[in-house]
């Protein structure tokens, strides 16, 4: 498959090497490289970046920093961009014209500059994401049937989710941080994730979210 028919497919391509990074940037006079990081930040990140690829056209070239750092680094040199991750630079003929990172990778950051720069689809566009969930669905599974504590299932699942990197969707990346909300918060104990009043019956609230995300 042609890296243009791979795009129109699934609108993220895959970029491994400086030269993946070149073809890329020349095959597309729009398009955007995301940098996934090794932590939620990248997926919270990508779960925005993805809302705005439903309706807009832009093929997205992604890398996974610790695996393709030779990519990561050649997008570093050509474009004069100090590495972050996550981070999200958008390019015009080549040349980097936006650039945005970490936490600050937001609807109101890049609303205008999709609206601006990016080309608009004809009809809503499904993203394929990494959207397998089954290690929360078997931790949330063990702990319905016993054999995890309250407070082993928190740490668990907190720690599972501090250190997610998949790039999802952002219906996903909602659903899965409602339990315990920002696990940068989180320092051990239960008491550090809100109050007990605000967090509702532990049991039925993953018994919720089990049902929701299938």
């Amino acid at each position: 498959m042609t890296q243009a028919a791979q795009t129109e497919a699934q609108v993220l391509v895959p970029l491994s090497t400086p030269e993946e990074v070149d073809e890329f940037l020349k095959t597309y006079p729009v398009a955007a490289v995301f940098k996934a990081g090794t932590c939620h930040k990248t997926m919270q990140g990508f779960g925005v970046v993805e809302t705005f690829l439903q309706n807009h056209d832009l093929p997205v070239g992604f890398i996974r920093v610790v695996d393709w750092r030779p990519a990561s680094n050649h997008v570093t040199e050509v474009t004069g961009i100090a590495h972050q991750s996550p981070q999200f630079i958008l390019f015009q003929q080549g040349q980097p014209k936006f650039e945005v990172n970490n936490w600050d990778i937001t609807p109101e950051a890049l609303g205008p500059v999709f609206e601006q720069l990016v080309p608009a689809r004809s009809g809503a566009a499904q993203v394929k994401t990494e959207d397998n969930a089954e290690p929360y669905r078997r931790l949330m599974r063990d702990f319905l049937d016993g054999k995890l504590s309250d407070a082993m299932f928190q740490d668990r699942y907190v720690s599972m989710f501090r250190d997610d990197a998949s790039l999802r969707s952002q219906r996903e990346f909602e659903l899965l941080s409602r339990l315990f909300g920002d696990p940068d918060a989180y320092h051990g104990g239960l008491h550090q994730l809100g109050a007990p009043q605000s967090r509702g019956d532990l049991r039925a609230r993953v018994q919720d979210l089990l049902n929701e995300i299938g």
